[in-house]
């Protein structure tokens, strides 16, 4: 299972997966998109490629998807492929991720407009065979 929506009183809640961090910034990147649109609408046209860094591993996957909530915002850009690789190199952990998607119109099927990520309930664990990451968007 790559991520599940979960019930939530007002915003959207999800928990990702992955069997690496690699994996897990993909899942919780493509659950944040699925939130603001039909994914298989999306079409993998326009290529845009993020760099980031942060002190810990949540302060990390948490902006990685406010970047791609800003970029929904700002660009007009939606995006169904993700290729993530995480790094952490002394005390820092580094992100570079290769989007591909394209820009929204009215042709797409949107969902909610997703607002920000918050940092309740906000948390990565690492459970038996994989790691998992809680998150909620306020919409």
């Amino acid at each position: 299972m790559k991520y599940k929506f979960l019930e939530h009183t007002a915003d959207i809640m999800f928990e990702a997966y992955g069997s690496s961090l690699n994996e897990l910034f993909q899942n919780s990147g493509l659950a944040t998109e699925e939130t603001m649109v039909n994914l298989k609408q999306i079409k993998p046209v326009i290529k845009k490629e993020i760099k980031l860094e942060n002190k810990t591993l949540e302060g990390l996957l948490y902006d990685f998807l406010a970047e791609l909530i800003f970029l929904k915002d700002a660009e007009l850009l939606l995006f169904s492929k993700i290729k993530a690789s995480v790094k952490k190199q002394k005390e820092h952990y580094f992100l570079k991720a290769e989007l591909s998607g394209e820009k929204l119109t009215k042709n797409h099927e949107q969902k909610v407009d997703v607002k920000a990520v918050t940092w309740h309930k906000f948390k990565i664990e690492n459970l038996k065979d994989n790691i998992k990451a809680t998150v909620i968007l306020d919409i």
